[in-house]
């Protein structure tokens, strides 16, 4: 994120994000994914927070760094492996129906208490939130959160029943820090057969098609306002020469 803020790139992929391991409040491990998304105005695609974490406390901690977080084309937050979190909007409405709506989470509560912030439907509305979010001056990252296609979300169920029992493991032998998050993914993927690498290489395709349809809305959006500022400029030489 931080080197594609340097060189203009707006728009970053990834299969999902990190942020506060389970038991984090007693442990405080916060990834740092969070605190730049915090501080660098890039927008993340992502299938939503590494099911290995804990995702209400993590969505928690985004709204402290304020960061927009927008599900996209769903009203449940995805957590990566399946569709669904159980962290839902309050209510459903467009990220643009307000800039209130959009960059203030005051009226909003999350996940403790099955709630997210907004949704985006279309490449042409993540666009429009991503140009609003720069013309505002936050200096925050936005979060985009797809779904994991639908063809792996039965996959995706197991998965997380191996990843509870992945954690469980960990906790016995008393796996923590640095070493917890590679055991749990390569335990997971071992128990699995794979199944859970296939579905990150599924979810991973997913996300960077619909973030190449997000950059290719703001590549047509700015060329636009562009091409309406070249105009008004020239009406301006023409007002100023006669």
């Amino acid at each position: 994120m931080f080197f594609a803020s340097k060189v203009g790139i707006p728009i970053f992929v990834t299969g999902g994000i990190g942020g506060v391991h389970r038991h984090g409040e007693n442990t405080l491990d916060v990834s740092s994914d969070l605190t730049e998304l915090g501080r660098t105005p890039v927008a993340v695609v992502s299938a939503g927070v590494k099911s290995i974490l804990d995702i209400p406390r993590t969505l928690e901690y985004l709204e402290t760094q304020g960061v927009c977080v927008a599900t996209y084309a769903t009203n449940d937050f995805p957590a990566f492996f399946t569709e669904r979190s159980g962290c839902q909007e309050e209510k459903v409405f467009s990220c643009l129906d307000g800039f209130d709506r959009s960059f203030s989470s005051s009226n909003n509560k999350f996940c403790v208490e099955d709630k997210v912030p907004c949704r985006v439907d279309t490449p042409e509305d993540c666009a429009r939130l991503i140009d609003a979010n720069v013309k505002l001056r936050l200096g925050t990252g936005i979060l985009f959160a797809v779904p994991i296609p639908k063809e792996y979300s039965a996959s995706g169920r197991l998965i997380e029943d191996v990843i509870q029992r992945a954690i469980g493991e960990a906790r016995t032998k008393n796996i923590t820090g640095n070493a917890e998050t590679p055991f749990l993914l390569s335990r997971v993927n071992e128990l699995t057969g794979g199944a859970s690498l296939a579905s990150n290489i599924a979810l991973l395709k997913n996300n960077a098609r619909v973030g190449a349809k997000i950059a290719a809305a703001l590549a047509q959006l700015r060329g636009h306002q562009n091409g309406a500022r070249t105009m008004e400029d020239r009406r301006c030489k023409i007002n100023q020469a006669t």
